[in-house]
């Protein structure tokens, strides 16, 4: 466990789809600069739990104080909207990416810096945020007039991932980045992960391909069936027989 203080904490987090019951009395937590991955199988209750960090889904309360399921940097922010969980330093990759197919690169770019001031000082700084973003992802300024939809899956990707970094956030939630995407250009969005954790930015990662998630991350959870089963260093989940028999393969 790191010893910096958590930025996100998940307290006994409950989320309902009418009887149905996605996640089940979840609790995790990520420190500021952490990399930490929620690997699982398809439908485990992974990409319900993001939805619930990032406002989209309503932690069901089941008896529990359903504001205090998620804390962000230690305030209850359960059940805020999306936009104010924007506001306050969360970007989420959904999966599937999306992006505005109609609009161009750059535009989808702009769109991440929406909750941000018009003033002087604040557009020279998503201008050089805009610049940022074109170093860390080149193919982007190659496409920035091009529709964001005549795009590859991969290039996509991208563009969802500098779209949520132009919020400037503190913690960033990736949703299954390398679905769909070839391994060579799974393997570079990965590495591109990487290197948005050595910027500072925390990273929540949910990912089926769970050797490549525990390959980067620090640490790790293990979700089947709207539960946590497993948690620890990452390196020695992918050593663990129980996750290799049901992820690795092995």
């Amino acid at each position: 466990m790191s010893d910096k203080p958590a930025l996100l904490q998940l307290q006994h987090l409950q989320v309902s789809y009418g009887g149905i019951r996605a996640v089940r009395d979840v609790s995790l937590q990520v420190a500021e600069g952490e990399l930490v991955a929620l690997i699982g199988a398809n439908g485990a209750g992974k990409s319900s739990t993001l939805k619930a960090v990032a406002g989209l889904l309503a932690p069901a309360a089941l008896g529990r104080d359903s504001a205090s399921a998620v804390l962000l940097n230690g305030e209850p922010v359960a059940g805020l909207p999306a936009h104010v969980l924007a506001a306050r330093g969360l970007a989420l990759v959904p999966e599937g990416r999306g992006v505005f197919g109609q609009l161009t690169v750059e535009e989808n770019l702009a769109m991440g810096a929406y909750l941000r001031s018009a003033d002087a000082t604040q557009r020279e700084a998503i201008a050089a945020d805009l610049d940022d973003i074109y170093r860390r992802f080149p193919r982007l300024l190659e496409r920035a007039r091009q529709s964001a939809g005549t795009l590859s899956g991969g290039e996509q990707q991208m563009l969802a991932m500098g779209r949520a970094l132009m919020a400037r956030p503190r913690l960033l939630l990736l949703d299954e980045p390398s679905m769909g995407l070839s391994p060579k250009v799974a393997q570079q969005i990965l590495e591109l992960v990487q290197s948005v954790v050595a910027s500072g930015v925390t990273v929540l990662l949910v990912e089926q391909n769970a050797h490549a998630a525990l390959a980067i991350a620090r640490r790790a959870y293990v979700m089947e069936s709207g539960q946590i089963t497993l948690s620890g260093d990452a390196r020695e989940l992918a050593a663990n027989p129980r996750v290799q028999a049901a992820y690795l393969g092995a």
